[in-house]
Formats: structure tokens, sequence, C-alpha cells
């Protein structure tokens, strides 16, 4: 481990030198997989734009990111769950919280002779990640499903193996819609000892799993559920109805609280009240030092947030993403001058 770590650390400084040379501004981040696919869009696009700046970033997880970003291996992070007023504190420099789209999760799964919308009750979900519910055919899940055929079979839990904000978001909901969660689980977390399941690394990992394990259910962002054309079910949400994730549903949870976000932009969405919303979706945040000594680095950074703010929501709806509200744009525009 040692070894490859000294790899990768001499490959980042050679890279960097090179760049130092060629006058090109090397940015180097990681964090979080769920918004991977419009990340990877964005920093290839600014690029062009913009040759001199080249963004590297490692798809790792939320929990990654925040500790590559705590010990200084990276210029910035990504995270889809706040950092804590504990991470916060252990932090050796001040950190800022930026939103950059919306996204949801949602459950995925792989079942024989079922191809169709299954819908989840708020109730069916916890339980199937308590352990408690262990049946296809679980009256909970059929009451919501009638005239679906649903086999006596055992449920394959799948959950996340690294710490991830996507972990962060269903735990999230899962918190707020079940105190049994609550009591026997806790609050939203990166990672948590899970009661049942089997875990992969990251939602690519996670997908792969539910894909080649029959009766298996995973949680995984939305974008990889429609890239790997998989099915996904409907969700109860605070008012009782069942909603399929889609952008006018993330959009209509964000806007539930738009008025209410903090300064610090961390705030928790999930089960927002309202008929249409999805109720398991997030802003993901990228995470930027509050000062930072690189004079071409803090105006290259501060430089691609203006972009992503304005040019770069327009490429979100197309790799499945909601856009930022009006007012929290406005708001993260003046943000940005706190970098310094």
């Amino acid at each position: 481990m040692k070894k490859s770590l000294l790899v990768v650390s001499l490959a980042l400084g050679l890279a960097a030198i090179t760049a130092a040379q060629n006058g090109t501004v090397l940015l180097n981040s990681a964090g979080a997989t769920f918004p991977y696919p419009i990340y990877s869009k964005w920093f290839d696009v600014y690029h062009t734009a913009h040759p001199n700046i080249q963004i590297n970033y490692q798809s790792i997880g939320s929990g990654g990111g925040i500790r590559q970003l705590q010990a200084g291996t990276v210029d910035f992070g990504a995270s889809d769950g706040p950092m804590t007023d504990e991470q916060l504190s252990q932090s050796k420099f001040k950190i800022l919280h930026f939103p950059t789209v919306l996204g949801a999760v949602v459950p995925t799964y792989n079942i024989a002779g079922v191809s169709g919308e299954l819908n989840f009750t708020q109730k069916a979900l916890a339980g199937i990640y308590l352990g408690t519910i262990t049946k296809w055919d679980d009256p909970e899940i059929a009451k919501a499903n009638a005239g679906v055929k649903l086999p006596n079979a055992d449920i394959v839990v799948v959950h996340r193996s690294d710490g991830s904000g996507t972990t962060y978001i269903w735990t999230d909901f899962l918190a707020k819609v079940s105190e049994d969660w609550k009591k026997k689980v806790g609050n939203a977390a990166t990672s948590v000892n899970w009661p049942a399941g089997l875990g992969g690394k990251g939602n690519e990992g996670v997908t792969g799993l539910v894909k080649q394990t029959p009766n298996a259910i995973g949680y995984i962002e939305l974008i990889y559920a429609v890239q790997n054309n998989i099915p996904y079910g409907k969700v109860q949400n605070a008012a009782g109805n069942f909603v399929k994730a889609d952008l006018a549903g993330v959009t209509a949870a964000a806007a539930a609280d738009a008025k209410n976000i903090p300064d610090d932009f961390r705030v928790s969405i999930t089960n927002a009240p309202g008929p249409k919303v999805y109720p398991v979706s997030s802003f993901t945040w990228l995470l930027i030092p509050a000062q930072i000594q690189d004079a071409a680095k803090r105006e290259a950074i501060k430089g691609f947030l203006k972009w992503m703010l304005v040019e770069g929501q327009k490429y979100n709806e197309g790799l499945t993403y909601a856009q930022l509200p009006k007012e929290v744009i406005a708001r993260e525009t003046k943000a940005i001058s706190l970098i310094q």
C-alpha cells in the first residue's frame, strides 16, 4: 500500500512540475461518485475553453474526498453530504461548501420476472435495510404493488462499502422516516454499521452488484440507473404519494427549502414537503479551502466556480441532474469572495 501511494504521489508531483513548466494551472480534486458524470463533463468543457487550467478528479467517495482535503493532498474535495461540525472542527483550515447540482438517490433492483416500476413505502425501505423485511413478497411491499407477482425470494441487500455521500443521503432519508432506523442505526452518516447486506465500492460497485445478483436491491444515484438501463422504483414521499425520481421532483424538493438554506449552504432536503417532491433528493457540494496561498490556483478555482454557476448549469439536465435554484446561485456567487 505504501509503495502504491508513493507511486501516486510521485506521479502527481511530476504532473505538477510538467504543468508548471507549461504554464498550466493543475488542480487535483477527489470525492463523491454521485456527481462524477457531471464533474467529468464540466472539467473537460472548462479545460477546452481555458486550456491553461486542468482539473483532475478522482471519484473515490465523499469520505475519501473529505479525508484527502483535510490531509492537504488535493486542492479541493467533493461530498454529497455536508461536513459535520466535528469534521470541520478537526480540519486544520476553514472549509467552505459550494452546492453544485441537485440529484436523486434511487432504489434499484434485480428481480426475475419483475421489470416494471415498484412502489416502495418508507416503512418498506427502512425494513429492508434494517433486515426486518427479508422477502420480496412481504406484505409491506406487496400492498403497495397490487397486481405485481412478487417472488417468495430472499432480498439481497446491497449498500456502499466505502465512505459515501450517497449513503449519507440514503441514511438521512431513512432516519427521518423511521424511528426504528434512527434508534438502531442512527442519523445520517457517510458510513454506518449496516444491519444487513453486501457492500459495493462507489455507485459503480453497487450498480454492478445489483445487476449481477438475483433478487438484489441497492441505492444509487439516478444517473447510474439511467446509464445502465436498470429499473428503479418510486418512493413514498412526505405527502404519502409514490414519486419516481425525475428532474421535476428533485427541483421541487429544493424549491421547498430554498429560502431556508443557511449561509454555509449545509442543508438537508430529503423528505421535503410537497405532493410532487421526490423524497431522496440532495444537493452535492464542492469543498473549497477558505484560504489558498497559491494565487494562480486560487484564481483558477474562483473562475471555475463562477463558470459552474452560470454556464455549467446548462449541462446538468442532459446528465439527469437538476439545476440549482436561482436564489442559491445568487448567494453562492457572493460567497466566492470568501475564498482568499
